[in-house]
């Protein structure tokens, strides 16, 4: 199936799915943890652009971005630049940022293909990944010659150029309950 297919099967079908080089997949379902983290994510980035002037916007999961003609993947947060993408889209074709919320059940696919997929995307500058466990985000950053620079970060702020906005870890997780203390 090519993505093109894809989406015009998908927006007809119950749940959620993904395409990878041409195999449909099912997403599963998620836990609160996940969904939690996945908002509060959501939330920071929009409010980070707020605090700029830039033309860009954040979007909660749901878009779709297009890797190549077989695979397309729908992160969990994104940001995209330029003009208001058309209200009936499905698709970001530029993303400036994705986001992904690791699951034991994920991790491997979002640091593995997903990893070289979002970079193989030109607009791509950044993917967060983002442990919502161990409260700390894997910054992968698009950098001179095509370079991918990766900082792991549980504290601090993130530098997102482009767009050209900072963004702190504790900001990621601001609207989540205390971790648990593991000492109690």
């Amino acid at each position: 199936m090519t993505v093109d297919e894809f989406l015009v099967w998908a927006e007809g079908q119950p749940g959620r799915y993904e395409l990878v080089e041409g195999q449909v997949v099912a997403m599963s379902p998620e836990r609160v943890r996940h969904a939690e983290v996945k908002a509060s994510a959501y939330l920071a980035l929009r409010s980070a652009l707020n605090r700029t002037q830039l033309p860009c916007r954040a979007l909660p999961d749901g878009m779709s971005v297009r890797i190549d003609d077989t695979t397309v993947f729908e992160p969990d947060a994104l940001v995209y630049c330029g003009a208001r993408a058309d209200p009936d889209a499905i698709e970001i074709p530029n993303p400036i940022l994705v986001v992904e919320v690791l699951s034991p059940s994920t991790v491997t696919v979002d640091s593995g293909r997903k990893l070289s997929g979002y970079f193989s995307v030109a607009s791509v500058s950044h993917y967060l990944m983002i442990d919502p466990v161990k409260r700390l985000v894997i910054h992968h950053a698009r950098g001179a010659g095509g370079l991918i620079a990766t900082r792991i970060a549980s504290d601090g702020a993130l530098d997102l150029t482009p767009p050209g906005m900072s963004l702190s870890v504790a900001e990621l997780f601001a609207d989540l309950p205390p971790p648990a203390d593991p000492a109690a």
